[in-house]
């Protein structure tokens, strides 16, 4: 093979390789999904500040929560919002429409990412270009492999002032070789 076929290549596999992609996943299968997301919520629900929520110790707060789609997720999150509201602020969740009389204040928050999403960085031979061959297939050379389970939300307290944008990012990295992936870190 001629030197000048040989550079020749070697730049085909570089522009080959030096690629990288983001893939968003719309369900939670599996456990680790699962984890991520809740552990993200739940770190979410830790992460309300105190400013906000102890002067409203022994009151009545109704929730109101927005997300894209209605489904498990957002109860799942509401619920850990409410629990976190009752043991750490002393708050009274109640539910609509209320029976004992009206709740002193309305909580209306919009989750803005409930989920996970998965990143790849580095070198690596997309194979998706092969007849036949599924279109995530691909062979690492060197990668970063990320699998992030993401809760984000903002809120207003009476449609008074909005808040900021709470965020958390729960994460399990690795890195991808050609035989062996190697965790970085992983869930607890």
């Amino acid at each position: 093979m001629s030197p000048f076929r040989l550079v020749g290549l070697f730049c085909l596999v570089l522009v080959l390789s030096a690629c990288g992609s983001r893939q968003v996943e719309d369900s939670l299968v599996g456990s680790t999904a699962q984890r991520l997301v809740s552990y993200a919520i739940d770190d979410l629900a830790m992460a309300l500040p105190e400013e906000d929520f102890a002067p409203l110790a022994g009151q009545r707060v109704v929730i109101r929560s927005h997300f894209i789609a209605h489904g498990d997720v957002r109860d799942y999150a509401d619920q850990r919002l409410a629990m976190e509201l009752t043991s750490r602020f002393g708050i009274e969740v109640v539910e609509e429409p209320l029976v004992a009389g009206p709740a002193d204040h309305v909580l209306t928050v919009f989750y803005t990412s409930l989920g996970t999403d998965q990143d790849h960085q580095g070198f690596f031979l997309p194979l998706g270009f092969v007849p036949g061959v599924d279109e995530s297939v691909r062979i690492n050379l060197i990668t970063l492999e990320q699998f992030h389970g993401i809760a984000e939300m903002y809120y207003y307290i009476d449609q008074s002032q909005r808040s900021d944008i709470l965020q958390v990012r729960k994460r399990t990295d690795s890195l991808g070789l050609p035989i062996i992936t190697i965790p970085l870190n992983t869930l607890p």
